[in-house]
């Protein structure tokens, strides 16, 4: 099947309410037997056909009532108010899964999983995120704050340092792993601290993980 040219390589800050480490990314169930998620992203470079989106930043929160795999989720994306309409419709053709092969991305996979989805926003965006050192945030004022920060050592309270490496992943090659805190309101309300985050470059298209 063909499919629209598209791709993205955006620096995604991920948040969830399970433990450290996310038994999502082991094939595992979640830690307290829900999965909620809050993420945020900002497109450095990528195109939809040919619809530049070079600085597009997005958030989105989820929440499934079980495991993901289960389905029975809800999702609410919001995109940053300087986007066109044109880069409007096209990152939500990406979010939803559209123009994309089954299951080989991570919006695939979540637009697959989720039965609701809500009217999505278009409100400011703050986002910054640095892999490197394990920290970032985001937030869209109201709606959403989200934190990173190092794993510490429970000891010393030095920072934990790891990294993941998913070959054969549909999100990440390789992400480094920090500890969150996030709170959201609205549909989807979260409040959390010191559970799982994740920080990495995003590089999709169509078919998946651009190595």
């Amino acid at each position: 099947m063909a499919y629209v040219d598209w791709m993205i390589r955006a620096q995604e800050l991920s948040t969830c309410n399970c433990d450290w480490g996310c038994p999502c990314q082991f094939n595992a169930l979640p830690t307290r037997g829900n999965c909620r998620a809050v993420v945020g992203m900002r497109i450095d470079e990528g195109h939809f056909a040919d619809v530049r989106l070079d600085g597009v930043k997005v958030v989105g929160m989820f929440a499934w009532p079980g495991a993901i795999h289960e389905g029975r989720g809800e999702g609410l994306a919001v995109i940053d108010e300087n986007a066109t309409p044109a880069q409007r419709d096209a990152v939500l053709k990406i979010l939803t899964g559209q123009e994309t092969e089954q299951f080989a991305t991570i919006f695939s996979v979540l637009a697959a999983t989720t039965e609701k989805f809500h009217e999505p926003l278009f409100r400011p965006i703050a986002f910054e995120a640095d892999a490197e050192s394990r920290t970032g945030r985001f937030a869209v004022a109201g709606l959403v704050e989200a934190m990173a920060e190092p794993i510490r050592n429970p000891v010393t309270g030095a920072p934990h340092r790891a990294r993941v490496v998913l070959p054969h992943g549909f999100e990440y090659a390789e992400a480094e792993y920090a500890s969150s805190t996030t709170r959201t309101s609205g549909p989807i309300e979260n409040d959390w601290s010191g559970r799982h985050a994740h920080l990495c470059t995003l590089h999709l298209g169509p078919h998946g993980v651009i190595h």
